[in-house]
């Protein structure tokens, strides 16, 4: 199995959504771009955002066992995946790449 490299590559934000339609939150996301997490399989990374985690993980499973080329050629790289969080006032995307490196 490969270890994934989860890289944040860019964090959006729609006040204008968020004034309208939710309640307000003090504290919504620790995700700063350049920030790396490093994936063995199927665990989650300390400090990743369990959102986040919940709508990635399926990709980072199948690119840790040698899977990819998702969605015919979607990815010039086909050993990666680039998704985005399920917050849809500040949604952070993420790149996802399999290395060639083994999980201890």
């Amino acid at each position: 199995m490969k270890k994934c490299r989860i890289t944040v590559i860019r964090k959006a934000s729609y006040p204008d959504l968020s004034a309208r339609y939710e309640n307000p939150i003090a504290h919504a996301c620790d995700m700063a771009e350049g920030q790396v997490f490093m994936a063995n399989g199927w665990q989650k990374p300390e400090g990743l955002c369990q959102s986040a985690w919940d709508t990635m993980s399926p990709f980072v499973l199948a690119l840790s066992h040698g899977g990819g080329n998702f969605y015919d050629g979607w990815m010039k790289n086909p050993r990666s995946a680039m998704i985005s969080c399920n917050d849809g006032f500040r949604p952070v995307s993420f790149l996802i790449e399999a290395l060639d490196e083994e999980v201890e």
